[in-house]
């Protein structure tokens, strides 16, 4: 399986953002981890800081990938434009976030790309991406 995980806004400093939601771990020890973990398939990784830049990663991505896992960060609560390039592709989106955004704070409870992935996973820390996997590849 050949899957893309794509990171939005400020998720480059996990490790260093609020430890105490988003734990110690870099995202690229993590991932280090999950290919060594599934090293029969193809994770490859993507982040991004605009909104835009996400947009195009995702309709790039359309044809090329059996899944994507998407954990659009504070993107989940305000793009319509992810949520319209999520819709608009034929390969399957799943949403992730490490926190449980319905345990935060109250504008964090809607996603609007909830509505348009094939599932969301979240509130298990890290290893929501490695739920993820798991899903995918069966």
């Amino acid at each position: 399986m050949n899957i893309l995980i794509i990171n939005g806004a400020n998720l480059n400093l996990l490790g260093r953002r609020q430890p105490e939601i988003y734990g110690r771990e870099s995202f690229e020890d993590y991932l280090g981890a999950l290919r060594a973990r599934y090293s029969a398939h193809t994770l490859d990784y993507y982040q991004s800081n605009i909104e835009g830049e996400i947009v195009d990663k995702l309709q790039e991505a359309d044809g090329r990938y059996d899944a994507i896992i998407l954990n659009a960060g504070g993107y989940t609560h305000t793009s319509v434009v992810i949520r319209d390039a999520i819709a608009a592709i034929s390969v399957p989106v799943i949403e992730v976030h490490i926190s449980s955004i319905l345990a935060r704070e109250e504008f964090r409870h809607v996603s609007l790309i909830a509505p348009v992935a094939k599932g969301s996973i979240m509130g298990f820390g890290m290893e929501s991406y490695r739920l993820a996997v798991e899903h995918i590849i069966g």
